[in-house]
């Protein structure tokens, strides 16, 4: 299988998707990243022995020991930019446990971020408009395209 990912950048990925999921097969980490089983039980050992808690469940997968957390390392300014402009979709929610809730976790979310994501951040809230998706169309890619143009980076 091809991989392409530096392994740091890969190990890192599989630790942040087993604190996403209640257990985790070792098939799912492989099609995930296009690793073979072999490199997933390598890289579980790693993980293990660098001080992860990986629980194996026979015949089931992976998880971590419950309570135990490391925050993502970082997001790519895609996803930076995905999460601001989900917090103004969120903010036209009637709902307000919802918008107080994601309001306080994209502040955390938002501390996480390096000092030139948050500059281009604070660029892109400046041009965020909401409209109207009556259809519920998902078949348009353009907004990322659009916040890493040469004219409209962010």
């Amino acid at each position: 299988m091809a991989n392409d990912k530096p392994r740091l950048t890969r190990l890192t990925a599989i630790l942040t998707q087993l604190q996403s999921k209640r257990i985790l097969t070792a098939r799912a980490i492989a099609e995930k990243h296009g690793i073979s089983m072999r490199t997933v039980y390598q890289d579980i050992r790693t993980l293990e022995q660098s001080g992860v808690p990986i629980i194996t469940e026979e015949g089931k997968g992976y998880t971590i020991m419950e309570g135990y957390t490391i925050a993502p390392v970082m997001f790519t300014q895609e996803e930076a930019n995905a999460l601001l402009t989900a917090e103004y979709l969120i903010k036209q929610n009637k709902d307000a446990s919802l918008v107080n809730s994601y309001e306080s976790a994209i502040t955390k979310i938002k501390a996480t971020l390096k000092y030139s994501q948050k500059e281009k951040t604070a660029l892109l809230a400046n041009r965020i408009q909401i409209r109207n998706n009556i259809e519920g169309d998902k078949s348009r890619n353009y907004l990322v395209k659009i916040q890493s143009t040469k004219y409209g980076a962010v």
